[in-house]
């Protein structure tokens, strides 16, 4: 349960600073019309969501991205997210 929470913390966090990122974190719903071009994942220790989730947006940019959605997500002793990337 904690991984659902998790995501559903970074998805609101995404949501809130959508402006301050160049590839927008979209909903499953918002995903549906668009075109998946793969996934992209990353990990840090002693990380914030908010850092996850800039992190997650620079990589979607590196990849040709225009927005990502998170699909997997957990914290431990290290943050890990991974996010679907769409054009």
């Amino acid at each position: 349960m904690k991984t659902t929470s998790t995501v559903a913390v970074l998805s609101l966090l995404s949501a809130l600073s959508f402006g301050a990122f160049a590839a927008d974190s979209i909903t499953s719903e918002q995903a549906q019309n668009r075109q998946s071009i793969g996934t992209v994942s990353v990990g840090a220790i002693a990380s914030s969501p908010m850092d996850m989730n800039a992190m997650l947006s620079k990589k979607a940019d590196e990849q040709g991205a225009t927005s990502y959605r998170v699909i997997e997500a957990h914290n431990g002793d290290q943050w890990h997210a991974t996010a679907e990337l769409y054009k």
